[in-house]
């Protein structure tokens, strides 16, 4: 039988006290962004953010808890852009959509930094053992993808380079239940020809340093057939796939002819939208891909929402997370 789990790519978006608050603290321009050496004001301020998002979960009966990522101020690249290695350049467009990050120039060897690992610490003392811990990490090829490499000089160096850094990151975690890498870039700007068979030996590299079931989540569209053929070359729990884009029957398509991994992460609830979607319907969006993929029986299929919910306001990211609940809870599969 297959277990349906509720869950996010975290990411999530500041509430409305905390922007207001961290405003005041932290200013408005960009040397005023979190560089890993943030005042004791502005680190409590986190602290009780971080603890309203794991609530939100909590309340919504999430299945998955991550620590919400509220500090990432430049997103997915937020791992270099603390680090002391890697000096920020200009502002740069994040992926198609109005959100900017600091641009990551590493400069000089990477080396492990715990920064991500105290954020989660943080959230287990929350948790306090009473819910599963869900990590979260940009993937190596996005990460390289969104960074400047001005030390390694080769394009498969770099990317080993990153996922070594990862890799170090996650020794470091507390106990974690699953590992999400997020890996949007394999859609946005798929690897080419040259770098693509090394993709799936950095996303084991990273995997390999936790015992914790990983999923590499994939958003912003479908795969494209090699890419997708590559990834699954990786030895991870689950792939995510995105259902919420236009061309999601190139997604069916692909897992169709190329197979799954017993257990998926299904993008059905939309990140980017306001409209909220009820249960039913995502449960229902669950089904259809499983329909188009008889050949698999999954063992567990995450429900999440396609991409990181931070473009949501407070409100509707919340009721979102309790949609997800609604549909991994619903007695009766709905069918399409």
């Amino acid at each position: 039988m297959t277990e349906l789990l509720a869950t996010t790519p975290g990411l999530f978006p500041l509430p409305d006290w905390a922007k207001s608050e961290l405003a005041d603290l932290k200013g408005h321009q960009k040397g005023d962004l979190i560089g890993g050496d943030e005042s004791g004001q502005i680190a409590d301020a986190y602290d009780r953010a971080r603890s309203d998002a794991v609530d939100d979960q909590r309340d919504a009966g999430l299945d998955r808890i991550v620590e919400g990522q509220l500090r990432w101020d430049d997103m997915l690249a937020h791992p270099l852009a603390v680090h002391d290695s890697v000096d920020t350049g200009g502002i740069v467009r994040y992926y198609d959509n109005n959100n900017f990050y600091r641009d990551p120039r590493v400069v000089e060897a990477l080396t492990p930094s715990g920064d991500v690992a105290g954020e989660l610490d943080a959230a287990t003392e929350l948790l306090d053992g009473d819910a599963p811990l869900q990590a979260v990490l940009p993937g190596p090829y996005s990460l390289a993808d969104l960074a400047t490499d001005e030390h390694y000089g080769d394009e498969a160096e770099f990317l080993a380079a990153v996922a070594e850094f990862l890799a170090d990151e996650v020794a470091a975690f507390p106990d974690h239940e699953t590992l999400f890498l997020l890996d949007p870039s394999l859609v946005a700007a798929p690897p080419d020809d040259d770098i693509a068979p090394d993709v799936p030996e950095a996303i084991d590299t990273v995997a390999a340093a936790t015992d914790a079931d990983v999923v590499v989540h994939t958003y912003f569209g479908a795969l494209s057939e090699k890419t997708y053929a590559h990834l699954l070359d990786a030895d991870v729990s689950a792939v995510g796939l995105d259902l919420v884009a236009d061309d999601r029957e190139q997604t069916v398509y692909n897992a169709s002819e190329y197979g799954c991994p017993e257990d998926v992460a299904l993008g059905v609830a939309d990140g980017q939208n306001t409209l909220v979607e009820s249960g039913e319907t995502l449960r229902e969006r669950a089904s259809w891909f499983r329909e188009q993929v008889p050949a698999t029986d999954f063992e567990t299929v995450y429900l999440s929402t396609n991409t990181e919910p931070f473009y949501l306001p407070v409100n509707k990211y919340r009721e979102k997370l309790g949609a997800l609940a609604a549909a991994a809870d619903l007695d009766q599969e709905v069918t399409a």
